[in-house]
């Protein structure tokens, strides 16, 4: 007969290395409280005709086919060699901007008119779904993209050109302040990946001491249509004011602080982010806006702020921009297609939405939602319409009869989209096409330009973000969303996913979590929800929620501390205690 006395014993001892190890005392009362974004409110839970792209693969198709110099076909290679050594005394490379640009080429303007957005966009892109740019085919194209910092202009910045010989063919040199800022985000994030690459770190705390001068200077007004980073003072034309590039300079100054731990670009960040928070009418001009979203909510978690950052979010969605009039999230359904979620003019011509803006827009607010976890629900849905709209852009995915020019889609070879989705044309020629349409703008850029310009090689390169990001579940509409895979220059953390159920009814999700032993945590009901899992992991999404899943290691040691849920000094939970 057993020991009634050892059973007692074993029992406390057992309950005793649950406290110290285990998560059973580690259960919040409530799930986080989430805070709605009216603009996503609007959208459909169930959007139509429903279907996720294979955005990974599609990102390194286009890589494969983009940086081969080999390729034959008309308005092929999209790739040129620039042996202009602006700024750095290497040889580079261009892509077009758009297919068949007769500005760009290595038979136009000396081969030296190349964007930014296209070449580090692409690079950054096909880094994200884990191609090695520093080392592919015997080439270093992470090391040629440096030759986009600007020394000999002075500006020491990374810019959307290699120089000004090119400043009215297109690409910002015209000055447009978010064509200057936007490239520095590009460039730190890319560099996230390449910590050893020569020259970068120069470069990353270059860019940082500007934005961090021009930052000090401004003083909280950002309302000029650029700066010139030369002189260190604010310029205004003709171009709309533009404060939300404050969110640019904060993301830059705040990777800058994760990086260097130089205190002053902590300083920058915080006073860039509060300028944009002062603003009391909706600045939302190209790209840069949801960036001060993501810092606020950083900031709020890792610093100890208290930013109200709503405000933010609701300017990126709204489309009451009031310069740049109705900027946002599309909402609507065009004729049986759901639109909702991309991101662009909710105005022009009935709604003109854009490919790289919808794709870039998910990096920022997706991480967000691991250091906030109140947006959660809104982030999901938002994800889902924007995922699945996306497939409108491509040729091969969108019905002849809504594009424009489909009897040349066999140019794009199956990786280049159309740049835009217009309600209603805004070219003569194809205003008999029913809504939406696929097009481009790329024919009103330059006279003759050809027709095949409408198609978007910068654009189309970033979808190596929604690559990284997007992953399919064994319900059709519920996404693994990858919370880590643009939260760049931050601490250690656990592999973490958003998930959202736009269903009617609870739904089982499935996922495999590898051979360690595990315990998954919820950051949304804030608890876990069961423990040494290996394998396959089943668990339940009520309807119209969404789940934040931390795989912690079984091992761990859990830890409340200021408000915060600790596994092994890792943060799962930056708002574990909030009522």
């Amino acid at each position: 007969m057993i020991d009634k006395k050892f059973i007692l014993i074993l029992f406390i001892g057992l309950q005793f290395l649950s406290c110290k190890t285990g998560s059973s005392k580690f259960v919040s009362e409530h799930s986080i409280h989430q805070i709605q974004l009216s603009r996503v409110e609007a959208m459909p839970n169930l959007p139509e005709p429903f279907k996720i792209m294979d955005f990974k693969e599609m990102a390194k198709k286009f890589d494969a086919l983009v940086y081969d110099e080999t390729q034959t076909g008309d308005y092929w290679p999209l790739i040129w060699t620039d042996d202009s050594r602006k700024n750095f005394d290497q040889e580079t490379f261009g892509i077009y901007t758009a297919m068949g640009d007769l500005r760009q080429g290595p038979q136009h303007n000396e081969g030296i008119f190349h964007e930014s957005l296209a070449t580090v966009g692409s690079v950054f892109g096909a880094t994200l779904v884990g191609i090695d740019k520093s080392d592919q085919h015997g080439k270093n194209y992470v090391a040629m993209l440096k030759n986009y910092y600007n020394s000999e202009t002075k500006w020491n910045i990374v810019m959307n050109n290699t120089s000004p010989e090119v400043a009215m063919l297109g690409g910002g040199y015209g000055r447009d302040w978010w064509y200057d800022v936007y490239p520095n985000v590009l460039f730190y994030g890319l560099a996230n990946f390449y910590p050893d690459e020569k020259d970068y770190n120069e470069i990353l705390r270059s860019v940082a001491d500007k934005f961090y001068e021009a930052d000090a200077v401004l003083a909280g007004n950002y309302s000029h249509s650029f700066f010139d980073y030369a002189t260190l003072a604010p310029q205004d034309n003709w171009i709309c004011k533009q404060e939300d590039a404050a969110a640019g300079h904060a993301y830059v100054l705040y990777a800058a602080y994760q990086k260097f731990k130089e205190p002053k670009y902590l300083e920058g960040a915080k006073n860039a982010l509060e300028a944009l928070l002062a603003q009391e009418d909706n600045r939302f001009y190209e790209i840069l806006m949801p960036f001060g979203a993501y810092v606020a909510a950083r900031l709020n978690a890792e610093q100890g702020t208290d930013y109200n950052y709503t405000k933010i979010l609701d300017w990126t969605f709204n489309g009451t921009s009031v310069c740049r009039e109705g900027w946002g999230v599309l909402v609507g359904n065009w004729n049986g297609y759901d639109v909702s979620g991309i991101v662009g003019s909710t105005v022009d011509h009935g709604g003109f939405g854009f490919l790289m803006n919808t794709y870039d827009t998910m990096w920022p607010l997706v991480p967000m939602v691991r250091y906030d976890q109140r947006y959660a629900n809104a982030i999901g849905k938002w994800m889902l319409n924007a995922s699945n709209a996306l497939k409108l852009f491509y040729p091969y995915e969108m019905p002849d009869q809504h594009q424009s020019i489909p009897e040349l889609k066999h140019h794009t070879k199956g990786v280049i989209a159309y740049e835009g989705l217009i309600k209603n044309s805004h070219f003569e020629q194809y205003e008999q096409i029913a809504a939406p349409i696929a097009i481009g703008d790329g024919p009103h850029w330059v006279e003759g330009n050809p027709d095949v310009s409408q198609f978007s090689v910068y654009g189309s390169g970033h979808v190596g973000i929604a690559g990284a990001i997007i992953s399919k579940t064994n319900v059709e509409n519920i996404l693994q969303l990858d919370v880590l895979a643009t939260d760049f220059y931050r601490e250690a953390a656990f592999p973490s996913y958003l998930y959202y159920n736009p269903n009617p009814e609870t739904k089982t999700v499935t996922i495999s979590v590898g051979k360690q032993s595990l315990k998954i945590y919820d950051a949304v009901q804030r608890k876990f929800l069961k423990e040494n899992v290996k394998g396959d992991f089943t668990f339940n999404i009520p309807k119209e929620h969404a789940a934040l899943l931390v795989m912690v290691p079984q091992t761990a040691i859990l830890l409340e501390k200021n408000g915060k849920l600790y596994a092994d000094d890792v943060v799962i939970d930056y708002r574990y205690s909030e009522n």
